[in-house]
């Protein structure tokens, strides 16, 4: 196993959640593309693309281990089912109008993962983590007291990758080959759509000839780069750590939504976010902290 390194995890955390919190624009282009669609494409790109990378950036060894020890593929078959099973949400809930659900299972999500991290990782919060949390909730609770009923939405995309990034975490697999282990596992499903649904828009020869095709093309590349520098920051920080950048993508959708597409940002929803800030600020420091006494 590589030692960690938590300089290099919080570089490759920070541009994951970045290059995350920028979707809604790359979603938002491909918006005539029905959600299952996309994410059929996200499938076959990501594991063509995933292909070329692993063959350039070689990584000894690692089909012999998955050979010699099949319970991984199981592991990441079920990880491959979660990430799937979170795509489809999120692009369904941006291109439907429900990215203020989006954006709050995402601020649900960094909750999720400490409470992963305490239960089944053995994870112990110091005091101005718990502080941090805290307020973290309390923004949290805001938002969900705003949308006046259980936003199931949130719940999926929350859940479904807080146990992806467990498995990730705990799996002795490295980032890259898990990855397009994972997208190639489910290839055969999303070659079995195509095939079940031959009046679909990508499936008319007319298609590849739009910037629209071009834009599914580039699914490899977008989903591919950002998964595995959260893969790989999450061997390198705690769980609870992790949980804790995640807070970027979410704002980053926020400032979208109101500068780009003008949604209108509510007083309630203001002070929900200003908990949270607060929320990032308090672990922050204590990070800073922690990190000078080293």
């Amino acid at each position: 196993m590589q030692a960690a390194n938590p300089r290099r995890g919080y570089f490759l955390g920070l541009s994951a959640y970045i290059i995350w919190g920028l979707f809604p624009l790359y979603f938002k282009a491909i918006q005539s593309v029905p959600a299952m669609e996309i994410i059929v494409h996200r499938v076959l790109w990501s594991a063509l693309f995933g292909g070329i990378v692993l063959m350039l950036w070689k990584h000894p060894g690692w089909w012999r281990e998955l050979r010699q020890n099949p319970q991984r593929l199981a592991i990441l078959a079920l990880s491959g089912s979660l990430i799937a099973l979170n795509w489809l949400t999120y692009v369904w809930a941006v291109n439907t109008g429900r990215m203020l659900e989006a954006s709050l299972g995402y601020y649900i999500n960094p909750l999720v993962n400490v409470l992963l991290g305490m239960l089944l990782l053995g994870e112990r919060l110091r005091r101005l983590q718990w502080l941090a949390v805290g307020l973290a909730l309390a923004g949290v609770v805001q938002q969900v007291w705003q949308v006046g009923s259980l936003p199931w939405v949130s719940l999926v995309l929350a859940l479904t990758f807080g146990f992806y990034g467990l498995i990730r975490k705990k799996a002795p697999v490295a980032a890259l080959p898990g990855l397009v282990v994972e997208t190639w596992m489910l290839v055969p499903v999303a070659l079995g759509w195509l095939l079940l649904h031959p009046t679909a828009i990508s499936a008319q020869p007319a298609f590849y000839g739009t910037s629209e095709a071009l834009w599914l093309m580039a699914a490899g590349p977008v989903t591919l780069v950002p998964l595995v520098c959260f893969n790989a920051a999450a061997r390198h920080l705690p769980y609870t750590t992790l949980g804790f950048l995640q807070y970027l993508a979410p704002t980053l959708v926020l400032l979208q939504a109101v500068w780009l597409f003008n949604e209108h940002l509510a007083p309630s929803t203001l002070i929900a976010f200003m908990f949270i800030w607060a929320g990032l600020a308090v672990y922050s420091v204590d990070i800073w902290l922690t990190l000078r006494k080293r």
